[in-house]
């Protein structure tokens, strides 16, 4: 049962083995094709060059990797020593990792490429969103200022109307220093408030242009077709909402408030008090006095507030970088796996039938060495043997053969030699000559 389990899978491997080499060419040709993709894709120069650049890539790496794994398919599988398939294990694995390198990353830029870098352009389409939130935030910010002022203002032309008509200040009813102390402190107030509504217009004006900039590089990101044109536009705007996003953090007037507040208190001119008799004139210092203090007061107020305004983190510049699709497909890997599994399956996939193989050639050894010896030859074997055996016995026969004719013509020409003297007469009596 062992002999028929091992002439099976023998009879296995010989058949597979064309479709091992079958499968190992297409694996490689499919590779090459997807790596010329992505080597086009980084390649820069004239559309010639860049053509055949990624042609010569692509057949060199097509022949490297079908070389590889008909290296390791013929060998490995009979290599028996732990040593030795230690060493192969070694090799294969640098050799998965020089494939790894120059052509499963371009294979996932082939594959993932595009949508990895609409994948880039989406995410720096969300920063940008985000900074133009912040800078139009921090432009807003001295608005909620306003309701301050507009109260400070209202409260000094209250004081200063009533002043003038009942005298609710002084006693004395009438425009005289206070009333006119009163409206110079709403006119300035005014003039801060006329400042904050004209920011409050550019920084509306400035924000929708961003938006109308981020609405066409969402459409950039999401419009069909090659990507490449679309990342052109899209830098293009990149640069024009960098310039709105720069503006609107040069129109906050925050620091125009400071400087008002200051003034306010610093700048603080107090007239002549001009009432006609000694008591109004005394009233008219106190109050005036008083108005000092609230202004301090005032100013105090928006300075700090002008201050928690200035502290706040200012738009950190951006730069855009475009990106390559397979730079793009390195940076997001994590977001295209499927992509990259596909890509590497392509290349290491007939490190499997290696491991196939391996494991068949293995089982056979096995079932052999667990066999007696007369049991591990087969029929057809014996026959050969018998044959070899025939024609060795008859190669030895077909020795002796020739030995003895060897032997035979070796005495017959001694005899030819010894009849050839006999009758020269060197054997024979000499004859007697006549008597004398």
């Amino acid at each position: 049962m062992a002999l028929g389990a091992s002439h099976r899978l023998k009879e296995s491997l010989a058949a597979v083995e064309t479709m091992t080499r079958f499968a190992l060419a297409v694996l490689a040709l499919a590779s090459g094709v997807y790596t010329y993709l992505g080597v086009r894709s980084i390649l820069d120069g004239s559309p010639t060059a860049v053509f055949f650049a990624a042609i010569i890539y692509s057949a060199s790496v097509s022949v490297g990797i079908y070389a590889f794994w008909s290296y390791m398919a013929r060998f490995y599988p009979h290599v028996t020593s732990r040593s030795s398939r230690t060493a192969m294990l070694a090799v294969m694995a640098v050799g998965c990792v020089m494939i790894l390198a120059m052509s499963s990353w371009l294979n996932a830029a082939a594959l993932a490429g595009s949508a990895a870098l609409e994948q880039h352009l989406a995410e720096t389409v969300e920063d940008y969103t985000e900074d133009l939130d912040q800078a139009h935030q921090n432009a807003l910010a001295a608005q909620s200022l306003l309701p301050d002022i507009q109260r400070a203002k209202e409260r000094f032309t209250q004081l200063a109307a009533s002043e003038r008509q009942s005298g609710a200040l002084t006693g004395t009813t009438g425009s005289g220093s206070v009333v006119s102390l009163l409206s110079q402190m709403s006119s300035q107030l005014n003039e801060l408030e006329n400042g904050i509504n004209a920011s409050r217009e550019q920084v509306t004006s400035l924000f929708n242009e961003g938006q109308k900039r981020l609405e066409t590089m969402r459409g950039l990101v999401s419009a069909p077709g090659v990507v490449e044109p679309r990342a052109d536009k899209f830098s293009s705007e990149v640069v024009a909402l960098t310039g709105v996003i720069t503006s609107l953090g040069q129109t906050s007037i925050a620091p125009s408030i400071r400087r008002a507040a200051d003034d306010l208190s610093l700048g603080f001119i107090a007239p002549i008090p001009d009432g006609g008799e000694q008591d109004l004139i005394t009233r008219q210092d106190r109050v005036m006095e008083t108005i000092r203090t609230s202004v301090a007061a005032q100013s105090k107020v928006l300075s700090d507030a002008a201050d928690e305004i200035l502290s706040r983190a200012p738009v950190a510049e951006r730069r855009f970088v475009p990106l390559s699709s397979a730079e793009a497909v390195l940076r997001y890997a994590s977001d295209f796996i499927p992509a990259w599994a596909g890509a590497i399956s392509i290349d290491l996939l007939p490190g499997v039938l290696v491991f196939i193989l391996a494991v068949v050639n293995g089982a056979i050894r096995r079932q052999e060495e667990t066999m007696p010896f007369a049991e591990r030859i087969t029929v057809a074997e014996l026959m050969q043997t018998l044959a070899i055996q025939k024609a060795i016995a008859a190669e030895a026969m077909s020795a002796t053969e020739v030995q003895a004719t060897e032997d035979a013509i070796a005495e017959a020409k001694d005899d030819t030699e010894a009849n050839n003297i006999t009758s020269l007469g060197i054997n024979k009596t000499p004859r007697k000559g006549p008597a004398t």
